[in-house]
């Protein structure tokens, strides 16, 4: 019998044990190291967690540090505005209440109105007027609202402390980041549609001069002439990236006071140029029969413009994606301006001899003159990006010159030499050493004399 029980002890014996560890282990996680140190206090920090913890690095560096700062500046006046209320007596002390409340409660929320201020503080600010009106009306004596009030911010304290090390450590999602590449992908966009305005405006008109499809491009499998339109209402979104990234500290190549202010600039100025894109997308798919003789004086350069305006673009955000110097675009920008000159003398030198002829040209002139506006907006987002540049210090790249170049160094830069004065019995001459280089006229002409020669000037 004895050896019988033992066996049976022996064969239920994990079970058992299992079983009344899982028995003991409410009892055993009762006394936790968070609920003795702060109480029912402890839940600031989960409910810190939920609100603080956001998408962006930005964003959740910004709601942490407003939640701590505003939680610490409210227990600290509130303490004191109970403190001061009680030295009044116990029937002023609910009247110097109220009245502290009101005032610091009323200026916190007229503050909100100011826009750089609700923009960085407005949630800092919603959580001081919270905490400052709990914590004065709370009607604890003094001695409790310390031990409350460090019980909060301390528990709030360790909950933002762990949303920022997650978010910067563990996985970051750099609003910065997202700014660069969301102002880059604008400048694109519009790149795209004016790269291929021009051929779908002139494709068109064509045509419809041949008896072809009259009313023009279709928009549905025309999706890149749509492309413009998220410019429009990006404003919202860039600014909230901004406004977030300033809280950031330097990671990459974007520095601790990194201009951000700056690609607010760009995009409005994108939004500018989209704009104007807008009414040039009107007149695509148009049926008004315009002059060939007309249409055929402004068509080439009108293409021309279009293109290297948009390849000005394309350059512009290539270097700001990649935060390079955005001296690639200069010529760009350069062409599609001498191409503007042209088109305004193709306009003046166009015949205008009645009513009429002014009617029937007036598409193509409107059409013209918003491609003059959008090359002068596509200058002022190149300078916009060259500030850019030379802020935030943007790589530099060296030139190269290519066969396809066809810019000429400045005429003073094609000799090197030197100036040598000689003096010479009575008169004063000075001899000039002219070391001709291959660029030069001279070198291209098999005859030329000697590259290396002196020149006296008297």
């Amino acid at each position: 019998m004895e050896i019988e029980s033992a066996t049976q002890r022996k064969a239920v014996g994990p079970f058992a044990s299992a079983w009344s560890c899982l028995k003991a282990l409410p009892d055993r996680s009762k006394p936790k190291p968070l609920y003795d140190g702060f109480g029912v206090s402890g839940i600031w920090a989960v409910l810190t967690v939920v609100v603080v913890f956001e998408f962006t690095v930005g964003q959740t560096l910004s709601r942490g540090l407003n939640r701590s700062f505003a939680t610490f500046l409210a227990c600290a006046l509130g303490v004191g505005a109970k403190h001061l209320a009680s030295l009044s007596g116990e029937k002023g002390e609910p009247i110097v209440l109220g009245i502290l409340v009101f005032l610091l409660a009323a200026a916190s929320t007229f503050t909100r109105f100011f826009p750089k201020i609700k923009a960085r503080y407005d949630y800092g600010i919603l959580i001081f007027i919270l905490t400052f009106s709990m914590v004065s009306v709370s009607g604890f004596r003094v001695e409790d609202l310390l031990e409350m009030s460090y019980q909060r911010l301390s528990t709030i304290l360790i909950g933002g402390s762990i949303c920022i090390i997650v978010s910067i450590f563990v996985c970051p999602v750099w609003a910065g980041q997202d700014l660069n590449k969301l102002v880059a992908s604008n400048m694109e966009k519009l790149a795209t549609y004016l790269e291929g305005f021009g051929g779908e405006y002139f494709h068109n008109y064509s045509e419809s001069e041949e008896g072809g499809r009259v009313g023009g491009v279709s928009k549905s499998d025309k999706s890149f002439l749509q492309g413009y339109k998220s410019v429009l209402n990006s404003k919202n979104t860039e600014e909230s990236l901004a406004n977030f990234a300033r809280w950031e500290p330097a990671h990459g190549r974007f520095r601790l006071r990194h201009p951000w202010k700056q690609y607010l600039n760009i995009g409005a100025l994108a939004r500018q140029c989209a704009y104007k894109i807008e009414a040039l997308n009107a007149y695509i798919g148009s049926d008004i029969q315009v002059p060939p003789e007309f249409q055929g004086k402004i068509q080439e350069v009108c293409v021309k413009m279009s293109c290297e305006s948009g390849n000005a673009l394309k350059a512009l955000a290539s270097a700001i994606k990649t935060m390079s110097d955005p001296f690639s675009a200069n010529a760009y920008v350069e062409s599609s301006k001498n191409a503007a000159n042209d088109l305004k003398i193709a306009l003046e030198s166009a015949s205008l001899n009645n009513i009429v002829d002014i009617q029937a040209i007036l598409p193509s002139a409107t059409v013209a003159s918003i491609l003059i506006e959008i090359v002068s907006c596509v200058e002022k987002i190149s300078e916009a990006v060259h500030e850019l540049s030379n802020l935030a210090h943007f790589k530099k790249k060296e030139a190269t010159v290519t066969p396809d170049d066809h810019t000429k160094p400045p005429h003073n830069l094609l000799h090197r030499g030197s100036v040598n004065p000689v003096l010479d019995g009575e008169s004063n001459r000075v001899i000039i050493t002219i070391n001709q280089t291959t660029d030069s006229p001279e070198n291209e002409n098999p005859k030329a004399p000697n590259p290396v020669g002196q020149r006296p000037l008297v």
